[in-house]
C-alpha cells in the first residue's frame, strides 16, 4: 500500500526498487535470512528485481520499509498482508542484524496496525516463527499475540524446513 506512517522513532514507507542496496544489507545477510522463507540473496541486483515486481497499490499489503527518523537509514521492512480466505492479517518482518533488540519492529507493527484500522476492520493478526528464533516470538508477544499452535514451514526453494509456533491476536 502506498502510505507513509510516522511513529516516535520511525518512518514507514513503501519500498521501491532504488532501495535495493540498503535492503541487500539484510536480504543478503545469512544471519538475518536464516529463518526467512526466501532464499539468501547473493546479488543486490536481485533485490532490485524483486522490489520492481511488487504491486505498491495492493490494498491488502502493508509491507513497508522501516526507516530511522534520526538518520534516514532504511533498516528493514515489515508489515501485514490480508488473507481473505482466513479473514486475518499475517505479520512478517526483517531487520538488519545490527538493529535487533531496539524495539523497532513492535513499534513499526503497532503503527501499521493503527493505520489499517483507520479504514478497515482487523479481526485478527497471525504470525509464525521458527522455534530456534525465539526473539521473533518475543516481538509477537510484545504486540499482544499469544501461542495458538505448532506448525512447520519451509524456505521457498526447499533448502530448509523449520518447526514453528503460531501466534495470534484477536481484536
Amino acid at each position: 500500500m502506498r502510505v507513509t506512517i510516522e511513529t516516535e522513532r520511525l518512518i514507514l514507507r513503501p519500498i521501491v526498487p532504488e532501495d535495493y542496496e540498503a535492503a541487500f544489507k539484510w536480504c543478503g545477510d545469512p544471519k538475518v535470512n536464516k529463518f526467512m522463507i526466501y532464499p539468501l540473496y547473493t546479488k543486490a541486483e536481485d533485490v532490485r528485481t524483486y522490489f520492481a515486481s511488487r504491486d505498491l497499490d495492493d490494498p491488502n499489503n502493508y509491507d513497508l520499509g522501516i526507516v530511522l527518523k534520526e538518520t534516514g537509514e532504511l533498516i528493514g521492512q515489515g508489515g501485514l498482508v490480508y488473507s481473505p480466505e482466513k479473514d486475518v492479517w499475517v505479520i512478517g518482518y526483517n531487520l538488519r542484524a545490527d538493529q535487533w533488540g531496539n524495539g523497532y519492529v513492535p513499534e513499526a507493527m503497532e503503527g501499521i496496525i493503527a493505520e489499517i484500522q483507520k479504514t478497515r476492520k482487523i479481526n485478527a493478526i497471525v504470525g509464525e516463527f521458527a522455534l530456534e528464533n525465539a526473539k521473533s516470538g518475543r516481538v509477537m508477544e510484545k504486540l499482544g499475540m499469544h501461542y495458538v499452535g505448532d506448525c512447520e514451514y519451509s524456505k521457498l526453494d526447499g533448502s530448509a524446513t523449520f518447526q514453528a509456533k503460531v501466534y495470534r491476536k484477536d481484536f
